[in-house]
């Protein structure tokens, strides 16, 4: 969609603020809240891009005041309510429901480390092949969905040059919807800075985006 997250070529927002040293956490609650979404999410109810799709639908001042587990609470609540997780009654007071049904979590305590290292690998089997190879020329498709998509507003309708072929991978637009993973052909696309930011951007620069197949046709 398009949104406040998307802010590459957006002007007016200052500097990156880049800290030193960067601790792993800023806060007490926000491991909490990272074992609450991985707990949540094992359940297996709702993939990730349906939590980002849920973030990107953030009010713009909401978005721009919160930090990045600022941001996940609320789409956590709100996927966990849509999926029958919890009740916004359970959501508002931070009590369980007693009428509410109760099970068995998938992920437990011993289960932890395990969950962690294996991640969650989105390269699929599938029998779709590739439509370009490295050194095709390409251009974007100029889109404009209201859900998730991962094709960034700068990088639509620009020509680029695939470098790169990396299988085929969840395809996130239809995930996010849960609509089917739709695995296809994920692609490294390299773009002038010119044709991304205009004549101002240096001429010596590049972009490299990784995009998948239903993002691009042939260069015209």
């Amino acid at each position: 969609m398009n949104g406040i997250h998307d802010m590459g070529g957006m002007q007016g927002f200052g500097p990156i603020d880049r800290e030193e040293n960067e601790p792993l956490w800023h806060a007490p609650w926000e491991p909490r809240m990272f074992a609450v979404g991985s707990a949540l999410g094992a359940w297996g109810r709702w993939p990730i891009d349906a939590s980002r799709g849920q973030i990107e639908s953030m009010g713009a001042e909401a978005y721009l005041r919160s930090g990045y587990y600022a941001k996940r609470l609320p789409a956590t609540i709100a996927n966990a309510i849509r999926h029958g997780l919890i009740t916004a009654r359970e959501a508002e007071t931070g009590q369980p429901d007693p009428a509410a049904p109760k099970a068995t979590p998938p992920l437990t305590a011993d289960m932890v480390d395990g969950a962690m290292k294996r991640g969650s690998p989105t390269a699929r089997a599938t029998e779709r092949q590739a439509a370009f190879q490295i050194g095709d020329a390409v251009r974007t498709r100029n889109l404009n969905p209201e859900t998730h998509t991962r094709l960034p507003r700068y990088a639509r309708d620009k020509p680029g040059v695939i470098v790169l072929l990396h299988g085929a991978h969840v395809f996130p637009d239809t995930n996010a919807l849960l609509q089917g993973e739709n695995p296809q052909p994920l692609y490294t696309v390299k773009f002038r800075a010119r044709d991304l930011w205009g004549e101002a951007a240096n001429p010596r620069d590049t972009v490299c985006i990784d995009l998948w197949e239903d993002y691009l046709e042939p260069a015209r």
